[in-house]
């Protein structure tokens, strides 16, 4: 059985622990491989032998460390096949869908190439009498990302380029079921030229998560996952001393109205809704028509759609619409959740209960579900299900469409379908939801922009990517300086008459 372990110092390092999880092949069910998983001491060894390698990264010319960027994005691109297979044989993403999640963080690294921009100060002269004041950006030293298994490649390199541009070293704990891109993305960054120590990569579970938490080197932490560690996380990393960004889950709204245009909304609904299986915190997962006309229009044009989705392993070709979920826990808690629905009352529209894939019988696998009719106090409507599960909640007007996505807990993304620019505009104003698409149905920002999610969704006042996050990964400097007169008058330059 393969065994995976950590890198540390610029080379693989094998686990002392003794402890490994299992990493699955989620479209046979099978155990391909065991992930070895640090101790507190081996955790607390790397985070010192970092501490060491960022003095020396962190005095490095930021056009130089942008270079080691410059030179990661061709790595990243070169070997985006192999990094796409074996992110798609361990999470069960379609090849298709596992090159988009290394391209979305490609380019996050591509815009730390512009690091040395990103950092500059600010400076005053004659601030007061032959006083000039001046800022700087500097480095934190060492911190910390903890990333979860549904975007393997595309969540470490959010957080690893903006803090490494930033002349930080980081630890990166990713997640324990989908271990083996992270590993690769270090070997890379060797590769590009980035000094040992700078990046270390340590597979855990929570013991790995609290020494983080508790180590006092550490000086800030970036976490992706559901809302309930998301803000043990925060509370503990605030605790600490430490500064902590934050992401947790989400319940994606798509409002139709009714002058949309119903097969693009329809089309958007599927793919948005479907996709990845349903394991994005932007997917959409409730769909919200205004008026009855509205709502049984889309219901009428997705049941076809819905049906036709293909499901089934990477292997299986590039036609494939989604594959298995990570793990059989996710499917059982799926397949629970729809049940809760049943029994709370909602319309099972589309019946995914029953799906079986010849010579796949112990995978991950789950049909697409599509819900309608289910109401506000219905689990499927106040829980994230992340699974390929479609619930439809029909508004009589804008103005309760609208409200339903604002009063909502989780507020990460969300989407109107319309032709009326006033209604849109209206909506982009007053939503109390972090990302918003208009006639957009995931509307992730590109990397120059900054992703981030309210309210239940988000811990931390800064997000990610993006100048946000060239500020979350440093810390500002001002000095006051005046210089005493009188000695320039040193030196002369004028010919003299000889004594």
């Amino acid at each position: 059985m393969k065994e995976i372990h950590h890198w540390i110092d610029g080379k693989e390092a094998k686990g002392t622990s003794g402890r490994f999880s299992d990493v699955y092949n989620p479209a046979t069910g099978e155990v391909q491989a065991k992930l070895s998983l640090a101790t507190k001491a081996e955790l607390d060894a790397a985070v010192d032998s970092a501490a060491k390698a960022q003095v020396k990264w962190g005095a490095t010319n930021p056009q130089r460390r942008a270079r080691v960027m410059m030179e990661f994005v061709r790595l990243l691109n070169r070997d985006m096949d192999k990094l796409a297979e074996a992110l798609s044989s361990e999470h069960g993403k379609t090849f298709p869908d596992a090159k988009g999640d290394v391209q979305r963080g490609l380019e996050v690294i591509e815009f730390c190439i512009g690091a040395p921009h990103l950092l500059k100060g600010d400076f005053t002269d004659s601030a007061g009498t032959g006083i000039d004041m001046y800022s700087m950006r500097q480095p934190l030293g060492v911190v910390a990302g903890i990333t979860p298994f549904n975007f393997p490649a595309m969540i470490p390199l959010w957080k690893m380029g903006p803090a490494l541009a930033s002349g930080n070293a980081m630890i990166l704990k990713p997640s324990e079921r989908d271990p083996s891109v992270p590993l690769m993305l270090a070997q890379l960054l060797k590769e590009a030229g980035l000094p040992d120590g700078v990046l270390q990569v340590v597979n855990g579970d929570k013991e790995s998560v609290d020494a983080i938490l508790d180590n006092p080197v550490i000086q800030a932490v970036g976490f992706v996952g559901s809302t309930p560690i998301a803000q043990y996380i925060y509370e503990r990393a605030a605790q600490s001393g430490k500064r902590a960004q934050c992401f947790g889950g989400a319940k994606n709204h798509m409002i139709i109205m009714p002058d949309a245009d119903l097969d693009q909304a329809a089309d958007a609904l599927v793919g948005a809704g479907y996709g990845a299986a349903g394991e994005r915190c932007m997917a959409i997962s409730v769909a919200v028509p205004v008026g009855e006309k509205t709502a049984d229009a889309l219901i009428e044009k997705l049941v076809p759609r819905i049906e036709k989705l293909k499901v089934g392993p990477w292997t299986a070709g590039d036609d494939v619409d989604y594959g298995p979920v990570v793990t059989a826990a996710a499917k059982e808690n799926i397949h629970r959740l729809v049940q809760s629905g049943i029994d709370q009352g909602a319309e099972l529209v589309v019946d995914g209960r029953d799906f079986k894939l010849q010579g796949y019988e112990d995978g991950f696998f789950v049909g697409p579900h599509l819900f309608d009719r289910v109401t506000p106090d219905m689990d499927i409507y106040k829980t994230e299900i992340f699974g390929p599960v479609l619930s439809t909640i029909r508004a009589g007007s804008y103005e309760e469409a609208i409200g339903l996505a604002m009063s909502h807990e989780y507020g990460n993304g969300t989407a109107i379908f319309t032709r009326d620019g006033d209604a849109a505009r209206d909506f982009a104003n007053r939503i109390n939801i972090g990302m918003v698409g208009i006639n957009v149905p995931i509307p992730v920002p590109l990397a120059y922009h900054t992703f981030g999610g309210w309210k239940k969704s988000g811990f931390g006042d800064l997000n990610q990517h993006g100048p946000d996050a060239f500020r979350f990964y440093t810390r500002t400097k001002t000095v006051t300086a005046r210089w005493p007169s009188g000695i320039k008058e040193g030196g002369e330059f004028n010919f003299k008459a000889m004594d």
